[in-house]
Parts: structure tokens; C-alpha cells; sequence
């Protein structure tokens, strides 16, 4: 192990702490605009007030764009890890390593594909097929992009799996259908929220494909905030976005605590 010297440490704590500032500044900026009394986003504000959340639950174009990114939200979470979980499974057993390899780069694209390629082709394809602006067309859109997070965090849950409580269960009598149920899926469950939180977030915070796929009928709160930003600098915008911010963190801190008392269970 390297030594480190007082003044070594020094300096990188106080890098750390610049870019943690850096990256976490941007986001905390957005709570007291969201408060601001003016009518455009001035920062810092020069007075406060509550009339940008009444305006943002007051309007129904607000609130139903919300509803519809959180349905949205979990309806991806439940099908990305669903199937991220059966792609798990299938890589786990694949006896072909090269297979497997090839099989997992294939799954894993839409994280390294750049947003607007994706975007246009799955326009393109849900256009032909009539998914263009229905809640169907935007779940499985999503997915695309949640997916390879689900299988990354489900992957991940099975490498600290030991296979040998499945083969003791076996050998007790127990069918394999029973053996899942009750000796791999409790181990692998943090794995599994991982994936469903990392998914949510995904489709909650999507923009690229939805802008592609949204209809005067239905557009999520992203798309939304996203057009509220062309026309003008409304501070809805900011209640809207610390409304997301406060949304977000509640699911991650609630996940956190749920597979923190799995995993000491």
C-alpha cells in the first residue's frame, strides 16, 4: 500500500470535495429555484414561495405527465426484470462460454449505443407497428434502455451465489421449479431490486426515444419539462424537477434499506 503524506491527503480530500461540488451542485440548485417568488428562474431567489408547486399540482397536464412517467416507471421495472432475470438464468447455464460472451454484449448494447440511433430505429418500428404514442409502445421502449441494467444487477446477484444450496435442495427431493422458489430467488433478491430501482429510474428520467414516441395523449413528465423549457423558464419547471429529485430519492433510499436487511437477514 502506498503511503500517503498529511499534505498528499490533504489535497485529495479537497479535490473530492470540488467535484463531488461539482456534480452534486448542479441538483441542489434546482430546490430553492423551485421556490423562488419571481417569475423566471433567477438564482439566487429574492423571495420565497409555495405558488410554483400549487401551479405544478394544479395543472392536470403537469400531474398527469407525473402519473404517467411513474406508471410507466413501473410498469418497465416489472418487465425489465422479468426478463432481465430469465436472460440471467440463460447465461448462468449456457455451457458456451463464447456464446454466452456474445449473448451478454448483445444485451448489454443499448447502454453503449448512442440514445438517437436507438431512438430513431425503435420509431421507426413502432410506427409500422402502431405502438407510436400508446402506454404499451413507451413500456417497451423503455425497456430496451432499462434491460441491460437489470441483467448487469441480476448477473451480479448470482455471482455471489453459492449453486451448491441448489444442488443440497435437489438432493433433499425438492423439484427444480421448488428449489427456485424457495433456495434461489431469496438469495438473489437484492440483485433483483437493484435491477427494478436502476430500470425505474431509467424510464423515469428517459427523454431521447420518448420525445420520438409521444403523442398529444400521452407524454411523460420528461418530454414535458422538456417543452416548457423551449417556450419558456417558467419555475414549475424546477418544482416539476425537484419533484422528480425528491421522487427518485425516496425509491433509492427505501430500496437501499429493503436489500440492506435482506442481505443481514
Amino acid at each position: 500500500m502506498l503511503k500517503v503524506t498529511p499534505v498528499t491527503k490533504v489535497l485529495l480530500w479537497t479535490a473530492a470535495i470540488i467535484v463531488a461540488i461539482w456534480l452534486v451542485a448542479p441538483t441542489i440548485v434546482v430546490i430553492p429555484l423551485s421556490f423562488t417568488d419571481k417569475a423566471s428562474l433567477v438564482f439566487p431567489p429574492t423571495g420565497w414561495s409555495f405558488r410554483w408547486y400549487e401551479s405544478f399540482f394544479s395543472n392536470p397536464q403537469w400531474t398527469g405527465a407525473l402519473w404517467n412517467s411513474f406508471l410507466i416507471g413501473l410498469l418497465v421495472a416489472a418487465l425489465a426484470t422479468v426478463l432481465g432475470l430469465l436472460a440471467a438464468m440463460g447465461l448462468r447455464n449456457l455451457v458456451n462460454k463464447k456464446l454466452a460472451g456474445a449473448l451478454t454484449v448483445g444485451l448489454l448494447a443499448p447502454m453503449v449505443v448512442p440514445g438517437i440511433v436507438l431512438a430513431i430505429g425503435i420509431y421507426a418500428v413502432f410506427l409500422k407497428l402502431g405502438l407510436v404514442g400508446t402506454l404499451v409502445g413507451f413500456v417497451f421502449a423503455h425497456t430496451v434502455l432499462a434491460l441491460p441494467f437489470t441483467v448487469v444487477a441480476i448477473t451480479a446477484g448470482f455471482a455471489n451465489f453459492d449453486e451448491r444450496l441448489e444442488l443440497a435442495s435437489q438432493s433433499l427431493g425438492a423439484s427444480p421449479v421448488r428449489t427456485f422458489f424457495r433456495v434461489t430467488l431469496p438469495n438473489i433478491i437484492p440483485g433483483m431490486v437493484s435491477g427494478a430501482l436502476f430500470a425505474f429510474v431509467t424510464s423515469f428520467d428517459e427523454v431521447m426515444i420518448s420525445l420520438f414516441i409521444k403523442s398529444p395523449y400521452l407524454q411523460t413528465l420528461p418530454v414535458l419539462m422538456y417543452a416548457s423549457v423551449t417556450r419558456d423558464t417558467d419555475p414549475t419547471l424546477a418544482a416539476a424537477a425537484t419533484v422528480i429529485l425528491i421522487l427518485t430519492t425516496a425509491i433509492v433510499i427505501g430500496a437501499l434499506v429493503f436489500t440492506g436487511r435482506k442481505q443481514r437477514g
